[in-house]
């Protein structure tokens, strides 16, 4: 009986044994996700902004509040993705001109790196986009690297490149800077006098989006703890002069939206760190111990034998 009971901890060990790193490289991989029932808002703020006001026929100088409601599309979320819809309204706080700007955004990406899945309907104020690079996440287990990040404004990817670490709300953090060239983001006809211009009647001008963005990003879940975007749009004749601003500001998250980003994201790495480390340790451990006691109870009868 004592030897059959050996044998079985020495089978019930070795399973244990085997299963700590299945858990820890397999299974928590496939377990530590985005959620596709996501719901959340953020705010940023950014003083002494100038945008250009269509009501008023000129550019307006104020405190600009920009709040984002991002929700997940339960029902599209399939296999290896989720996808996202994001709504961004501006309001401008100093001049009491709400909803200067508002934006639609809705993209689907891989669960499990945050990379961009084209599929599900993925478009910015209706327009379909093609989807490249991190979405809102960046990938679990962020390295000291660069990655291409899409920038709905400009709807393509750029590279965010690694600018140190950094401490947010407590947490050890990555800094990533992404640097987006100008570019055209519409083209329209304006009233040449709006522009300042002598020329009666419309003339043509571009919408030209250039900035720098920064994440703040804890790296073993890949959220952004904080984000702060400059951004330059100013509107330029075909002759390349740059004749106002469209909406200038470097907007920052504000504090409180930064402290409820640093509290999810410990809750997640209680989890992350039971997945992953806790739950795998806990299994070696046991696993050993069962082994050593069936080694024990095989080698006592040999013991009174001899």
């Amino acid at each position: 009986m004592r030897r059959l009971v050996g044998v079985v901890l020495l089978a019930a060990g070795a399973f244990f044994i085997v299963l700590a790193p299945l858990v820890k490289f397999v299974v928590a991989g496939k377990l530590i996700q985005a959620p596709a029932d996501q719901y959340g808002v953020t705010y940023l703020k950014a003083e002494n902004a100038q945008y250009f006001s269509i009501p008023d026929l000129k550019v307006l100088t104020g405190t600009v509040d920009i709040t984002v409601t991002t929700r997940g599309d339960v029902k599209e979320a399939k296999d290896d993705h989720v996808v996202w819809d994001q709504f961004t309204s501006v309001s401008d706080v100093t001049n009491g001109r709400p909803g200067i700007s508002m934006t639609e955004f809705r993209s689907a990406f891989n669960k499990y790196d945050g990379v961009g899945v084209n599929c599900c309907g993925a478009n910015v104020d209706t327009e379909p986009v093609q989807l490249e690079g991190q979405i809102y996440l960046f990938p679990f287990g962020v390295e000291k690297k660069t990655y291409k990040v899409f920038n709905s404004s400009t709807r393509k990817a750029y590279d965010a490149v690694f600018a140190g670490e950094d401490t947010v709300e407590g947490l050890s953090v990555y800094k990533f800077v992404q640097k987006v060239p100008p570019t055209v983001v519409q083209s329209l006809n304006v009233p040449a006098s709006v522009l300042g211009m002598t020329e009666t009647g419309d003339v043509a001008a571009d919408r030209v989006y250039d900035g720098v963005n920064t994440f703040w990003v804890e790296p073993r879940t890949g959220a952004p703890v904080k984000q702060e975007q400059q951004r330059h749009e100013v509107l330029k004749t075909s002759d390349g002069v740059e004749r106002m601003p469209a909406f200038v500001a470097t907007a920052v998250m504000t504090p409180e939206t930064v402290k409820n980003l640093a509290k999810t994201v410990r809750d997640n790495l209680s989890q992350i760190t039971l997945i992953s480390t806790a739950l795998p340790l806990v299994s070696l451990i046991l696993g050993v111990a069962l082994v050593l006691g069936g080694i024990v109870l095989l080698r006592v009868p040999s013991s009174r034998e001899a």
